[in-house]
């Protein structure tokens, strides 16, 4: 069977055809209607559970006054949670069958970052690496069982690649068990050369043949999860405030945070969704630069709904914090995200100089919001909502209509 012959998988709802095991075989890259299925919008919220872990401990880190090592826990657990999703999504969009083995062994991923998920308190309280490095072990084994079965129905180039991804993800994994038997002080080095070396798998395996990864698949998913990592900040915020303003009455210090913080997500949701992402990965964008490039997008987006917590318990004096550095835990995680949606997205499709420093302008405005003490949070607010105006507006006097496709979006 030849990939271009492959029959996609099942509508949801649908019953499974005769063979329920069938062989995993590339999927055609021109595909019609390709979406996000059931199963993957599935994954995504039960990754969103790891992520909410990391974002309280580093909210407890950050108000704790150990900023420092809670942004370097952080980052370690992240990489984990993203990395793992990402390797699914870009195998997902290749060769999902959707069977039943790829089923269960996509459960079982999923089972491994719930374990994760368990362990990432005792990583940041203890640095005990142990739970978080068996949830990523299942995880990543699981991920290398796919490759291998689709290595089994793979010839030439095609199944070199497969194995070559599988081999390389075991490998890391052993190499990963660092964290856990080696002295907190050679931690962040293991952490540091594992994680270069996770990066570099998928470029030697792909060395001499591509997955037939689908360009608007891959947009639509990194979009939902976008969505889906927004949704956990408001989430975060919303119960801080509540809190706060239950256990302090506190309301009237709470709202301008409150204010600010919904303008900060909704312009971030613009700025991400108005451009038309899926015809750059088509029009040969460079994907490993766009697809590692959203780890700061994820991380930062997730980060800012943690700094939104550490600005409610300094509002409330919960916090042993400074103003300045309360609003810091917001407004860095702002400019990072900003800087990357620029950088990976909104660049391609910017039409002069006035268009194209309308994201990197607003980035430096939310750093220098930091010093505006306990208005920090509702004046980065103000500028991101207005960086949204100026786009629009700026997009509104273009002259001439654009093309479709090539056009410079509004923000």
């Amino acid at each position: 069977m030849t990939p271009s012959s492959v029959p996609p998988p099942a509508s949801p709802g649908a019953p499974f055809p005769q063979n329920p095991v069938r062989r995993l075989t590339a999927r055609r890259r021109d595909e019609a209607h390709r979406v996000s299925s059931p199963l993957e919008l599935f994954f995504d919220l039960c990754f969103v559970v790891a992520i909410a872990q990391a974002g309280v401990q580093l909210v407890h880190s950050v108000a704790g006054g150990r900023p420092g090592q809670g942004v370097l826990d952080y980052a370690m657990v992240f990489f984990a949670i993203w990395w793992a999703w990402m390797n699914f999504t870009w195998f997902a969009s290749a060769y999902d069958n959707d069977d039943v083995l790829y089923r269960v062994v996509t459960l079982v991923q999923i089972s491994g970052v719930l374990v994760l998920a368990a362990g990432v308190s005792r990583a940041f309280d203890r640095h005990e690496f142990l739970l978080v490095w068996l949830g990523y072990a299942i995880m990543r084994v699981a991920m290398a069982s796919q490759w291998l079965r689709a290595a089994g129905s793979a010839t030439g180039p095609e199944r070199s690649m497969d194995r070559r991804y599988a081999y390389g993800i075991l490998l890391c994994q052993v190499g990963w068990l660092g964290l856990v038997v080696l002295p907190q002080s050679a931690r962040p080095w293991v952490f540091l050369v594992m994680a270069v070396v996770e990066l570099c798998v998928p470029l030697y395996a792909e060395r001499a043949h591509s997955t037939s990864w689908h360009p608007h698949h891959i947009a639509e998913r990194y979009g939902l999860f976008t969505i889906i990592v927004l949704g956990e900040t408001i989430a975060a915020a919303t119960a801080a405030v509540r809190s706060g303003a239950d256990e302090h009455d506190a309301l009237g210090s709470l709202l301008p945070i409150a204010a600010g913080g919904l303008l900060i997500v909704f312009s971030a949701w613009w700025i991400y969704f108005v451009v038309p992402i899926h015809g750059h990965l088509r029009g040969g964008g460079n994907p490993f630069l766009w697809g590692y490039g959203h780890y700061f997008i994820f991380s930062s987006a997730a980060a800012i709904g943690a700094g939104l917590e550490v600005a409610v318990e300094q509002a409330v004096g919960k916090a042993h914090l400074s103003a300045p550095a309360a609003a810091a835990a917001v407004t860095l995680p702002t400019a990072l995200y900003l800087l990357a949606v620029w950088l990976l997205h909104a660049r391609h499709y910017k039409a002069g100089i006035g268009q194209q420093l309308v994201l990197p302008v607003t980035a430096l405005l939310v750093l220098l919001c930091t010093f505006l003490g306990d208005r920090a949070v509702l004046a980065t607010g103000i500028v991101t909502a207005a960086a949204v105006a100026t786009g629009v507006t700026l997009t509104a006097r273009s002259s001439g209509r654009p093309r479709h496709g090539t056009a410079a979006p509004a923000a």
